[in-house]
């Protein structure tokens, strides 16, 4: 089994709208450890994350975060140590087009 870590997605908002920031690639398993999610913008806006099992249609039980505060120019860091099996999918979404997101993990391959 080989494993790497990495960045495993950076995405930036599109204001509204549901945006796919990684999708476990097929025979892998991924072990997510952090997300950080950053406004780049002096007002404040609210964002969501949410993790689709076998990309799934979303739905509420999806969200792991949920229209969550974001400050003007700040960041919010979520160690989380999420297990993805392939095929999974982590989505965000963000209030303003200025909110920056990125996932960083290990993948690991058979």
């Amino acid at each position: 089994m080989a494993t790497t870590y990495k960045v495993l997605g950076q995405a930036v908002a599109i204001a509204g709208t549901e945006v796919d920031l990684y999708t476990v690639p097929a025979s892998t398993q991924t072990v997510v450890s952090s997300i950080t999610v950053a406004n780049r913008d002096s007002v404040s806006t609210t964002f969501r994350i949410a993790v689709r099992p076998n990309s799934e249609v979303l739905a509420n039980r999806h969200y792991v975060a949920y229209e969550i505060t974001l400050d003007r120019n700040s960041t919010q860091v979520f160690t989380l140590g999420i297990t993805l099996d392939a095929g999974d999918v982590i989505t965000v979404r963000a209030a303003a087009a200025t909110v920056s997101f990125n996932a960083f993990g290990t993948e690991i391959t058979a």
